[in-house]
């Protein structure tokens, strides 16, 4: 007699299973061969690395991927980028020296696209009439502080967090504000942000000002998207502030970002 053919069962991940590792971002990358080739050697204190674009053919990744490794390589103390020079070695890797990642500039700036536009959007159903009013305040805030020299960015990121607040939703809240704690403590975020405040990019004013009036209508949608035009253009800004010709070229940036949402707003 035939038996017939057993089903074969499906075979269920077991909780032992080994993890699949995540794949390397190409700035880590690069920074790990920039800093084997110093430590082997290639280069020495005091000299230039390849300009920006070469770095990027010889690596076959982007000019940005090639900024952020530049970047973490400089938060521990193996080169200096110098504006309108380039990139210099100023110590040689010891045997305990080892590449090292935090989060990086635009990593949180990726995490706070996707986290802080859905932010906006909830929040333009859930705001009340005193925190409209309290957000107003704080854009003026945010104008008061562009003008002082050395000014800090306190009220920008009061902005951000009473927005998070006002979406009614706990956890989106501790999300935001763990965005926000990572921007003060991430070494990397805060050289970039250095660099950033040097070349004089500030937050703009007219960005806020176009996510108040989306919140003030109740429009999620709008709300989204102002949120996201905004943070686009800080990833710009910040893109600009580490080029060779960033003091120039981020001022540039930041003014026609001003007069474009001056237009916006006119329409």
């Amino acid at each position: 007699m035939i038996q017939p053919a057993k089903r074969k069962q499906p075979r269920h991940k077991a909780a032992h299973d080994p993890v699949k590792p995540q794949p390397t971002r190409l700035y880590q990358k690069v920074a790990r061969a920039l800093f084997k080739e110093i430590a082997d050697g290639r280069y020495q204190v005091g000299d230039r690395l390849p300009a920006e674009r070469e770095l990027a053919v010889e690596h076959n990744v982007s000019r940005p991927a090639v900024r952020e490794a530049m970047i973490a390589l400089e938060v521990q103390g193996i080169i200096e980028v110098r504006v309108g020079s380039g990139a210099y070695v100023v110590r040689l890797p010891g045997g305990g020296d080892h590449p090292g990642f935090n989060v990086s500039a635009f990593e949180l700036m990726e995490a706070r696209l996707l986290f802080e536009g859905e932010a906006a959007a909830l929040a333009a159903a859930n705001i009340s009439d005193e925190e409209l009013k309290k957000l107003g305040e704080i854009v003026q805030q945010i104008a008061d502080e562009n003008r002082r020299p050395g000014g800090t960015e306190h009220a920008d990121q009061n902005f951000h967090l009473l927005i998070a607040a006002a979406t009614r939703n706990a956890a989106v809240r501790n999300v935001v504000e763990e965005l926000w704690r990572l921007r003060r403590t991430s070494p990397e975020c805060a050289l970039l942000l250095e660099k950033a405040r040097a070349a004089n990019v500030r937050p703009v004013v007219e960005e806020h000002s176009a996510i108040l009036e989306a919140l003030h209508q109740r429009d999620p949608g709008a709300a989204r998207a102002a949120m996201r035009a905004h943070l686009q253009a800080v990833i710009d800004h910040l893109l600009f502030a580490i080029e060779e010709k960033a003091l120039a070229e981020a001022r540039k940036s930041v003014e026609s970002a001003r007069a474009r949402f001056a237009r916006s707003a006119r329409l």
